[in-house]
């Protein structure tokens, strides 16, 4: 994913997206207001939305000034009494009075013309200000490091003013990444890496081959190579070859080097710990790109990711930086009118480029996708490793689990650490308590950040006290409240249970007889792929597009959909008592279709009770959510059609969770099939390849899910005891 969140500056910080702040808005003109009357501004504002971000005005000449504790100090022109502007940004902040004329909010809001008109608030609370920002200074550099083969990388090189030539050696902490690393420099780094910058890092972001400033031949999720001669590179040599040229030229180091990254970045930090440099010494994958086949980026169990496929590779092969796909359209209708994939990329030209004729031509589990794979490599721990992940992530929330379930077993040091909390896509950079409109009481990427990775870097790095993690560390959902485990799942103080789906839709603990429920064995919905499903509210913007709300899609309210009569949702009645589900949620579904072949989507969802507070009230938040492609259902390298009409078990891994349903609520399970234009449309009829299905192909057909002591469709899942 681009490293836009990840950059805190004052509109982000604001709660506006980076990539509006790049807009290129002529700034009004400014105005001259007393001294007196800059100073009825001054003081603290607390953001009414997040309580935790506080920034301060203060003044400075004839104008004031704004920062914040991840916030650089930035100046506040007038543009009249009461509103201001900030130079060469499209953010106007008009500062609000009481009845008696006294100052008691500041209001941002987004110009140019892509706004949404979207604003924040922040409350003063205090008229004294206070000094919130401590950045630490960094000196700058650029080099072109040679590789093996010869080619050169370019690297941004930021490390603490005066550090050069006195002070202690410190250590490298590397990012290499394919999104670019010319906007990096010490308030970047200070503001999105505050514990870590405040620590002392000698940084260095890189390039990676062929992108941006590097020399070479990109290759989307190069595969591990044998490395028999020089001209045999992947990233494992390249950040071996970068990590031994920084060693050997980066003045008062301290021969230790680790490796971090969110997202493709986490996918080189993993690099970083296969056949590592002897001077690694701990790496930090955070949702790593791990099987982009599997569960991460492009498919999902078979299923294809449309709209994500189509806008990450044009944005990531179509030229050597980054160019955002965004269209006025909504995607639902684009993907429905092209038929299908192979449709779309025609339509967008994207044809062949080298990933999207991989999507065309390669739609199964083949050894083009298996040599991406990270996890066949994961078979010793070389480095000490924080995988970490969010349950509510878009992209990659398969990654992480998925490493540290791999490198568990040969674990013998306890030495790979997992961290899982209530955050998208990289949340846990942002201070925030907040996913969507979802409140979890506190701002845990901070806590995360200051508690765990910033003592992890300096446990293996500096040889730092404080370092706590024995093994996992999971924010539970629900009652909000960080659990610590001796593995992932929890084995110990935990049982097996299972909730099943009925066939008169209700949903229960215990499981059904002979009969089914109340004499029914099955229940029906007809699904038609004409009229497929949406994933989220409608319209569907492009992935990352003006308007996007692709990042928090995942905790959209479900009765936008649970309504509709192509799927089935099955509840519990109003609980008495907290139910809690832990570790990883396996749907075990018998079911069939009058077709040759069917999606298979399933939900767990936590329904609030109508008279929760915070404007909750009947809100259906998806818990737990996958797809299986039944094509896949036997083999994931061999597809086969399925038998019409006959009952098929169809199992599958919905991943981990770690939540609380709270006396009250109740318990959803839907089933679907479709989810679209995210995953691309099923024919429901059998096609050698879907991805160029003609459109006579797509046709309704009726799905029945099972319920009885013979096909006892249920989610298994660990409680406590």
């Amino acid at each position: 994913m681009p490293r836009a969140f990840s950059v805190l500056v004052f509109c982000g910080a604001l709660a506006f997206p980076v990539a509006l702040c790049a807009q290129n808005v002529s700034d009004p003109a400014a105005v001259t207001l007393p001294a007196g009357q800059l100073a009825e501004y001054v003081g603290q504002y607390r953001g009414t939305f997040e309580p935790d971000v506080i920034h301060v005005v203060t003044v400075c000449g004839e104008a004031l000034c704004v920062e914040g504790e991840r916030m650089e100090t930035r100046e506040l022109k007038s543009e009249s009494k009461d509103h201001f502007f900030v130079p060469g940004i499209p953010v106007r902040v008009e500062f609000i009075r009481d009845a008696a004329g006294k100052v008691t909010e500041l209001k941002t809001t987004m110009a140019g013309s892509r706004s949404n008109g979207g604003a924040a608030t922040m409350v003063r609370f205090s008229d004294q200000p206070e000094k919130l920002n401590h950045f630490r200074e960094y000196t700058r550099s650029e080099e072109m490091i040679p590789m093996r083969d010869g080619v050169k990388l370019h690297v941004v090189i930021l490390r603490p003013e005066g550090s050069e030539h006195s002070g202690e050696p410190l250590p490298f902490l590397m990012e290499r990444t394919p999104y670019g690393v010319d906007y990096e420099s010490s308030t970047s780094v200070n503001a999105s890496k505050p514990e870590l910058a405040a620590s002392g890092y000698i940084f260095v972001f890189g390039d990676i081959r062929g992108r941006y400033k590097s020399e070479g031949q990109f290759v989307m999720n190069h595969p591990i190579v044998e490395h028999k001669t020089k001209n045999d590179v992947d990233e494992t040599t390249d950040t071996n070859d970068t990590v031994d040229w920084l060693l050997k030229n980066v003045p008062n180091n301290n021969g230790r080097v680790g490796a971090y990254g969110i997202s493709y970045p986490g996918f080189l930090a993993m690099m970083a710990g296969i056949n590592a440099h002897p001077a690694v010494k701990a790496i930090s994958p955070q949702a790593p790109m791990t099987n982009i086949w599997i569960g991460d980026d492009f498919f999902h169990n078979g299923a294809f990711r449309e709209t994500y496929g189509f806008d990450y590779v044009q944005q990531l092969e179509g030229q050597k930086t980054d160019v955002r796909v965004d269209s006025n359209e909504d995607t639902f209708e684009f993907f429905l009118k092209n038929e299908n994939f192979a449709g779309a990329a025609k339509s967008a030209g994207m044809s062949n480029l080298p990933t999207a004729k991989a999507f065309l031509t390669q739609p199964a589990y083949t050894k083009f996708w298996q040599a991406m794979a990270v996890e066949p490599h994961l078979t010793k721990v070389e480095v000490p490793t924080l995988e970490v992940g969010g349950w509510w992530d878009q992209e990659d929330m398969w990654g992480p689990q998925a490493e540290y379930a791999a490198l568990e077993p040969h674990d013998k040091n306890h030495e790979v650490f997992l961290v899982l909390g209530p955050w998208n896509h990289g949340g846990w950079v942002q201070t925030t308590r907040h996913l969507g409109v979802v409140n979890f009481g506190a701002p845990t990427g901070d806590t995360y950040r200051k508690t765990i990775e910033a003592p992890f870097f300096e446990k293996y790095l500096k040889d730092r006290q404080g370092f706590d993690l024995k093994d996992t560390a999971s924010f539970r959902t629900g009652v909000n409240r960080w659990e610590r485990y001796s593995a992932w799942p929890p084995k110990e103080g935990f049982k097996e249970a299972k909730l099943y789906l009925n066939a008169d839709r209700s949903l229960t603990m215990t499981a059904p007889g002979e009969k089914g429920t109340g004499g029914k064995i099955a229940t029906n919905y007809s699904a038609d792929p004409k009229n497929p499903v949406p994933y989220r509210h409608r319209p569907i913007q492009s992935t990352y597009g003006h308007g996007s709300k692709w990042r928090t899609w995942l905790v959209e309210d479900q009765r936008f959909v649970s309504g509709r009569k192509d799927l089935a949702n099955f509840t519990t009645p109003v609980l008495d008592h907290d139910v809690t589900v832990t570790g990883d949620v396996v749907a075990d579904l018998f079911a069939s279709t009058t077709g040759t072949d069917g999606d298979w989507v399933v939900k767990l969802i936590d329904v609030y009770p109508k008279d929760a507070p915070d404007g909750m009230g009947g809100y259906q938040l998806m818990i737990a959510d996958e797809i299986l492609r039944g094509r896949y259902r036997n083999s994931l390298e061999k597809p086969e059609p399925v038998k019409p009409g006959e009952v098929t078990e169809y199992k599958w891994s919905l991943h981990g969770v770690d939540h609380t349903f709270l006396k009250g609520h109740r318990i959803m399970v839907e089933v679907q099939s479709s989810w679209f234009p995210l995953y691309d449309r099923n024919p429901q009829t059998y096609v050698p390849n879907i991805m160029m299905a003609p459109a006579n192909s797509y046709s309704g057909q009726t799905i029945s899910i099972y319920g009885s002591a013979k096909y006892p469709s249920h989610l298994k899942f660990e409680m406590p005891e």
